[in-house]
């Protein structure tokens, strides 16, 4: 159970009030016959969802890449950028989503940047070219990113009537209805 769904069952069985429920929606994405990997799956939150604390996120440099390709955070995280590898590198996104250009830093420094609206951002260094990541930016605390065999799980979801979105890079966004709820907590995506 999320911390902020644990506090208001704390407070709700207090009060002798009913507890909510929660579910885990769990699923699997597809291109085709075979797994997708990677895919950023979401749902947007239903009113009255208050922002929660977004946490801090790495968004490492090592090898000559960066770890991981495909990252999803909440709106007003920050991801944080540390230089593990044995070069400079100079990190920026200057397309959709959150624009910046962090300038040169050496081995052993950090820079931060905070994704402080939705959208996608591409991410690449100045220096080496084969270097790029996504970072998707999504105002839900509804989210995750599919495993490498196409598997995913949402937690602590409330019950209702959900939009859901899939995006992977490559393929078309793929967004539709679920349900959250006893007896529907699965959603499994597939792109053609």
């Amino acid at each position: 159970m999320r911390p902020g769904l644990l506090a208001v069952a704390v407070l709700a069985s207090i009060a002798g009030a009913p507890v909510p429920a929660a579910f885990d929606l769990h699923g699997a994405t597809r291109a085709g016959n075979r797994a997708e990997p990677h895919a950023v799956v979401w749902l947007d939150p239903p009113h009255g969802i208050t922002p929660g604390q977004p946490a801090r996120v790495v968004l490492d440099q090592r090898n000559l890449d960066f770890a991981p390709r495909i990252l999803a955070v909440r709106v007003g995280t920050v991801v944080e950028f540390p230089n593990n590898d044995r070069v400079f590198h100079n990190v920026f996104s200057f397309h959709d989503g959150k624009r910046f250009d962090l300038g040169l830093y050496p081995v052993g420094t950090m820079k931060r940047v905070t994704f402080d609206h939705p959208g996608l951002s591409r991410i690449f260094c100045n220096i080496h070219p084969n270097m790029a990541a996504h970072v998707m930016a999504v105002d839900t605390p509804y989210f995750t990113v599919s495993d490498a065999d196409g598997r995913f799980a949402i937690a602590a979801v409330a019950p209702g009537s959900y939009t859901y979105h899939a995006w992977r890079p490559g393929r078309a966004d793929l967004a539709g209805s679920v349900v959250v709820g006893p007896g529907a907590s699965s959603l499994d995506l597939r792109w053609p």
